[in-house]
């Protein structure tokens, strides 16, 4: 690959001798001997170093014709981000790769690759090349192993039929699953479910859905942040057993969806188990990325930790809170301008109970889905009066809503973040410190900067938080930062001299 340094590999046989999580999703191990393809932490006995052959991305391992291991499973691994702020070629191939590593993008053709150049402003033949360069595969390539590896998943942890398997995981055609399964891993899909102990329970009620993270994780500071924005009649959180509970509506395949999904940490075990009720069950593609996002499961510390460390030694493997639903998040982030989590929080439950819709999940403390997109914008005005919202913010909050069903704002994962915010701060009543947040939370970008943030002030030891001199000289600062100042700005916010209630704080 042109563009990218070359490994060490003898930096990462070592690392694969130790079965070191900080790698895992970083690099993968084909061993010629078997032809499998492995994490770096598999428990199976190390290859020989004259065995081994490293790749950075699962579709090179299987371009070069390894099959996935079934023991070590790489579709479980946490997905590999690289970040820059320079690069426009890297910035392109990540748009581009978190685009693609979301359901149902596209029918598998060339299509999709038309589609996904046009999304991003550049022509088919430059998209083709900036992948070879960058990641050694065409973008089909790519996106046929992600889609055989969302595959994988469902067979080993779930008793999905197969053909519902195959479409759930963006196959136009059981057909073409099949051949693509059978040409790729050399066996039929029933085969490899034999082989890989499929869940013998019903698909809602399955032992679970397991997803990794890179070590350090620091889950009861994540479960803590979330806990204490919980919405109730939405979200049940208990940071004793580092659990959440929550409802959710989705759509996938053109379809609604509904129902209720339990995350559970696991610190030990460095994963996360989901269960989802039989509602959610067809979206379950859908519903893994959308916990992906929100518990941070694909972040890589160690880059982070490296830029961070010196500034915010406590802080190493803080997670950067994401959001279940960016419409959600947005509106929730709107309603807590200038006001404090509490108090925010009193204004979004009322919203729950007056316009949310009940839903009968029979799971104690979940009833009620979050107000829609369409509910919000054809509300009457008078009813977001009458629960306490201020005239601006009713404003700010239809505007939203209806930006969101034109289509002028994405709040998804893969939307250019940059955009969003300009897009975010024309609409009235939203300034620049929420639309950064919404950004950090709701889109992933891992730069984002709530400028004015008093709580960085603070941690930060400037005088006179909240002046223009402290924005400049904390903006100043943050420059050795980037790309993680989203990250730097959760350490802020969980220093010791950040102030318990600070200005600007949102649910």
């Amino acid at each position: 690959m042109p563009d990218q340094p070359a490994m060490d590999e003898d930096a990462l046989y070592r690392a694969l001798s130790t079965r070191d999580a900080h790698f895992d999703g970083r690099f993968f191990t084909g061993v010629t001997s078997t032809g499998i393809y492995c994490r770096p932490v598999c428990r199976v006995r190390t290859p020989h170093r004259g065995n081994c052959r490293f790749f950075e991305h699962a579709a090179q391992a299987e371009l070069a014709g390894f099959r996935p291991c079934l023991r070590c499973r790489p579709e479980l691994a946490p997905r590999d981000r690289h970040w820059s702020t320079e690069d426009a070629g890297d910035i392109l191939v990540r748009q581009a790769t978190t685009w693609l590593d979301q359901p149902d993008r596209g029918d598998g053709t060339a299509s999709a690759v038309t589609q996904l150049a046009s999304r991003l402003g550049v022509s088919d033949r430059h998209l083709r090349r900036l992948f070879e360069d960058r990641l050694g595969v065409s973008p089909l390539q790519y996106l046929l192993t992600r889609r055989l590896l969302s595959a994988k998943q469902l067979l080993a942890d779930t008793t999905l039929p197969v053909a519902e398997v195959a479409l759930m995981s963006g196959f136009a055609s059981v057909r073409r699953f099949n051949a693509a399964f059978s040409e790729r891993y050399g066996m039929n899909p029933t085969q490899m479910r034999r082989g890989g102990g499929g869940s013998s329970g019903a698909p809602g009620a399955s032992n679970g859905i397991r997803l990794a993270w890179r070590p350090p994780y620091q889950a009861q500071a994540l479960m803590e942040f979330m806990a204490a924005r919980t919405l109730p009649g939405i979200e049940v959180i208990d940071t004793g057993t580092l659990s959440l509970r929550r409802t959710l509506q989705l759509k996938a395949r053109g379809l609604e969806h509904r129902g209720w999904l339990q995350a559970q940490l696991d610190p030990v075990a460095g994963q996360l188990v989901l269960r989802v009720s039989d509602g959610l069950v067809p979206a379950l593609p859908w519903v893994i990325a959308r916990v992906r996002a929100a518990f941070d499961l694909d972040a890589d510390p160690r880059a982070i930790d490296a830029v961070l460390h010196t500034d915010f030694p406590a802080g190493d493997g803080l997670r950067v809170p994401g959001a279940f639903d960016g419409f959600e998040l947005a509106v929730r982030a709107t309603l807590g301008q200038q006001i404090t989590v509490a108090a925010a929080t009193t204004l979004a439950r009322r919203l729950v109970t007056q316009l949310g819709e009940p839903l009968d999940t029979g799971s104690p403390g979940l009833d009620r889905l979050f107000p829609s997109a369409e509910s919000l914008a054809s509300v009457d005005p008078a009813r977001l009066g009458e629960i306490g919202i201020v005239l601006q913010r009713q404003t700010a909050l239809q505007s939203l809503a209806r930006s969101v069903l034109d289509g002028t704002l994405l709040l998804d994962d893969g939307a250019d973040p940059e955009r969003e915010i300009r897009t975010l701060q024309s609409l009235p009543g939203i300034g620049p410190w929420t639309a950064h947040y919404i950004a950090m939370r709701a889109l992933r970008w891992p730069d984002a900067w709530p400028a004015g943030d008093i709580a960085m002030h603070h941690a930060l030891g400037l005088s006179s938080p909240g002046t223009p001199g402290a924005r400049k000289e904390a903006e100043q600062i943050s420059q050795r930062w980037r790309p993680w100042r989203s990250y730097a700005l959760v350490r802020a916010w969980r220093t010791p001299s950040a102030p318990p209630q600070p200005e600007h704080t949102t649910p």
